[in-house]
Order: C-alpha cells, then sequence, then structure tokens
C-alpha cells in the first residue's frame, strides 16, 4: 500500500493560519486539538482545517508546505478559497508541478472544532 502525505492549512482562534504536514491527517489535528502538535497551535487553538492537499511523498508535501510559508496571509485567503490553483502557485515559487488532489469540502468539515 502507497503511503499518502498531507498539507493542511489551519485556522487559528486568533484568525491567523497555520500550516503543517503529516501522513495522519486525522491523527495530527487531534493533536493540534489537544496542544500536543506544536507550541503555535497550543498557544493560538485551531478552530478548523481550511484547506489540505494529498500528496504522493514526503518530500512533495515538505515543498508544499515550505511554498505556502511564504505566501502571504491574502494569498493563503486565495489559495483556501480556491481563488489561486496550487499548482499555480508552485511553478510561480520552485518551477516544477506536483501532483495534489484536494479533498472535499465534505471532509474538511469533519475536521471543525466543536463550539
Amino acid at each position: 500500500m502507497h503511503k499518502k502525505f498531507f498539507v493542511y492549512i489551519l485556522e487559528c482562534e486568533n484568525q491567523s493560519y497555520y500550516c503543517g504536514y503529516t501522513n495522519d491527517l486525522e491523527k495530527r489535528w487531534q493533536k493540534h486539538l489537544s496542544g500536543k502538535a506544536s507550541k503555535y497551535t497550543r498557544a493560538f487553538k485551531p478552530k478548523k482545517i481550511s484547506a489540505s492537499w494529498e500528496l504522493d511523498t514526503k518530500s512533495q508535501a515538505m515543498s508544499l508546505e515550505a511554498i505556502i510559508k511564504t505566501l502571504s496571509r491574502k494569498q493563503k485567503e486565495k489559495l483556501i478559497n480556491g481563488e489561486i490553483a496550487i499548482d499555480q502557485q508552485l511553478k510561480n515559487f520552485r518551477h516544477k508541478t506536483i501532483n495534489i488532489k484536494k479533498l472535499s469540502k465534505k471532509i474538511l468539515i469533519k475536521y471543525q472544532q466543536p463550539k
């Protein structure tokens, strides 16, 4: 079985965005909620996963995460809203293409923190 990797963007309680990668999105989300995933999300609790992408390799996930972290808040919001395609960002920043599958909004809904 081929292992998949995910890059994700969280919206935090202070309205900031946190970007990371993992090979198990559900487990990582639970760690963020419990404050055990990162110092940042321990301080600024995540509200929801705003966007995520499935990739074929860890290297691709790390590259995409690095690219997203270079984006401005406005660019991240456009990415989340589908106004900018991830492949367009990759070409602009790294001049290469990565095979990325956007996860459906239905899947993301289950990752919203209960109020």
